[in-house]
């Protein structure tokens, strides 16, 4: 397998910028990046100047990561967002938004990507009524999410309804935690991303 498997808390490092990776750990003080905001290796604290071509490549690998997405599954969001209307880079973090994995842990029902990927791996959300397992399975406008009966004693689904309190959902979705559900209000748009991401690079290094 090519997913990485090592110390999350390295990529923030790596990538200079907290991802999140692990969910309310990274609000305390044991947060890697905190401690230690350089990236990791023997020379980890040099300071280099980066090429043009460094610094599109670490914002694409920041977004890949923080998503969670492997290099040739990023390439192909990229190549379908470049044939679709309107701003390819826009269109790009979309598609990401859109991503199954991605709108559990925006309703609240993880604390983080992972962990909504390997709940929704286990089947145990349905949408609009079908027992689902693929976390790129694409959201649409007006679809429902909810946790199966037999799935809503699992302590992570039990601790959803604080975390849907303290943390909240996006605009563009609803959640209904007393109800362990939710539903997609509408399409994600660019400034419901409130994460620092320059998509334009991401699209000039795809585009040379």
């Amino acid at each position: 397998m090519a997913r990485y498997r090592e110390a999350k808390c390295r990529i923030c490092r790596r990538e200079g910028t907290k991802l999140f990776l692990k969910g309310d750990r990274c609000f305390t003080d044991k947060c890697a990046y905190d401690r230690r905001p350089y990236a990791p290796g023997q020379h980890g604290r040099l300071r280099r100047k980066m090429s043009d071509y460094a610094v599109q490549l670490r914002e694409k690998q920041k977004v890949r990561r923080m998503y969670g997405v492997l290099e040739h599954q990023f390439r192909a969001y990229f190549s379908k967002a470049d044939m679709m209307k309107g701003v390819t880079g826009s269109t790009l973090l979309m598609l990401l938004e859109s991503r199954m994995d991605n709108v559990v842990y925006r309703l609240g029902f993880a604390n983080s990507r992972d962990q909504a990927r390997q709940l929704v791996r286990h089947g145990i959300f349905k949408v609009n009524g079908r027992r689902v397992n693929i976390p790129s399975m694409r959201m649409r406008v007006g679809d429902l999410i909810e946790v199966r009966e037999e799935a809503r004693k699992v302590p992570v689904i039990q601790e959803a309804r604080e975390v849907i309190a303290r943390r909240g959902c996006p605009s563009w979705l609803e959640a209904d935690a007393d109800g362990f559900k939710g539903s997609v209000k509408a399409l994600p748009q660019r400034e419901d991303i409130q994460f620092p991401i320059n998509e334009q690079l991401i699209v000039e290094l795809y585009s040379k």
